[in-house]
């Protein structure tokens, strides 16, 4: 029997529970049509890239399905009808995958908080210690400003075919006073 992965995103207002409830009706959908949902997730209420339907956030839910492509058109058709279904995504796979899928991997790694590795974040050194425009170790600032120029360029020599302009007057130094 064909293996696919499936990803659903439910509207922001609904709740949990009615995600959840969704994730039993479709999964009964698939066992109708002598299908077997292998592993189901809910992932959270996240922030989605752009809206969609004016929705800023979505309700995830994952499935692994082992079932015929009949049972996997109607439950994508079912989807498309229900109101608070707002994307789906069904892809065929070689394999399911037995662990945890990478989204739940990442809340448990949330979950862990810090782990002592320092400042750094990401295990390296605390951000304090950086080079860059912020300061180097001996303090002050690393950013060297360019050496003046000798002298002054003067006008731009006029361009092919252009009429030379006369020197522009200079600015007054008092703008609001005229006269």
């Amino acid at each position: 029997m064909p293996l696919y992965e499936h990803t659903f995103l439910a509207r922001q207002d609904v709740t949990q529970a009615q995600v959840e409830a969704l994730m039993k009706e479709f999964q009964g959908v698939v066992e109708e049509g002598q299908g077997k949902v292998a592993k189901q997730e809910y992932w959270g209420l996240k922030n989605l890239a752009f809206k969609i339907k004016k929705n800023r956030k979505a309700h995830y839910a994952f499935f692994n399905i082992e079932a015929p492509p009949a049972a996997v058109t109607e439950m994508e058709r079912r989807m498309g009808i229900n109101a608070d279904v707002i994307r789906f995504l069904t892809i065929r796979v070689d394999e399911l995958e037995t662990e945890p899928s990478i989204q739940m991997r990442k809340q448990d790694r949330d979950e862990r908080g810090d782990r002592g590795f320092g400042g750094g974040g990401r295990g390296g050194p605390p951000r304090g210690d950086r080079g860059g425009f912020g300061g180097g170790r001996e303090g002050g600032s690393t950013f060297r400003s360019r050496p003046p120029r000798d002298g002054d360029r003067g006008p731009r020599p006029p361009r092919d075919g252009e009429v030379p302009r006369a020197p522009r007057p200079p600015r007054d130094s008092n703008p609001g006073s005229e006269g």
